[in-house]
């Protein structure tokens, strides 16, 4: 394993090389003995993986190939991240929360507890790329939402708790809790009966 900065691990880790931990940010290039990756128990860290200094994860994490997760992250416990997935940096995740294959995590997105995020699903966080004008502004993912396969999350969006994006959707405005968003651009719909019937349980 690679390791640059100060780095901890918990019990139980298992790694399967090649693996970098603490990668140093722009500000640390060069530099030693500043805050690495944390990383708690019952993790496993498959080849390809590299995470980022100042980055905090909680117990049974799992990477998939490839992963890249940017520094000042923030992950919970039993996060399962897919293969090539990129975290960018300043990025918080909950508990419980699957990001599948290829999924793209902007800087400054906020992602709650349960939530589960399909294929190639992009995130964005720039209104008007590359000129940044208000700012990277990441959306918002509340508890247990779920997004499906292709979608596109636009800067500063909100998705509602419970609520689902179907895929190949383009969201560009607030998705309610418990309603579903289908369309491009994404239009706003009840959730069908059996789902809603399963989130009220």
């Amino acid at each position: 394993m690679i390791e640059y900065g100060i780095n901890k691990t918990g019990e139980g880790l298992q790694v399967f090389e090649p693996v970098t931990l603490g990668f140093p940010s722009r500000e640390n290039i060069g530099k030693t003995g500043f805050v690495g990756t944390t990383i708690g128990k019952d993790a496993v860290l498959r080849s390809g993986t590299i995470i980022y200094c100042d980055v905090i994860i909680g117990d049974r994490f799992q990477s998939g190939h490839n992963v890249i997760i940017r520094e000042k992250t923030r992950i919970g416990d039993h996060v399962s991240i897919g293969t090539s997935v990129v975290i960018e940096g300043n990025t918080r995740l909950g508990s419980d929360v699957s990001l599948q294959s290829m999924v793209y995590i902007p800087t400054n997105t906020t992602i709650g507890d349960h939530v589960f995020i399909g294929p190639n699903t992009v995130l964005t966080n720039d209104r008007y790329p590359p000129s940044g004008i208000g700012g990277l502004v990441g959306p918002v993912i509340d508890h247990h939402a779920a997004i499906g396969a292709n979608a596109t999350i636009l800067p500063n969006i909100h998705i509602g708790e419970g609520a689902l994006v179907a895929a190949g959707a383009i969201v560009t405005r607030d998705v309610p809790a418990h309603k579903l968003a289908v369309g491009a651009p994404a239009r706003i719909r009840d959730l069908p009966s059996a789902l809603a019937t399963r989130k009220s349980r």
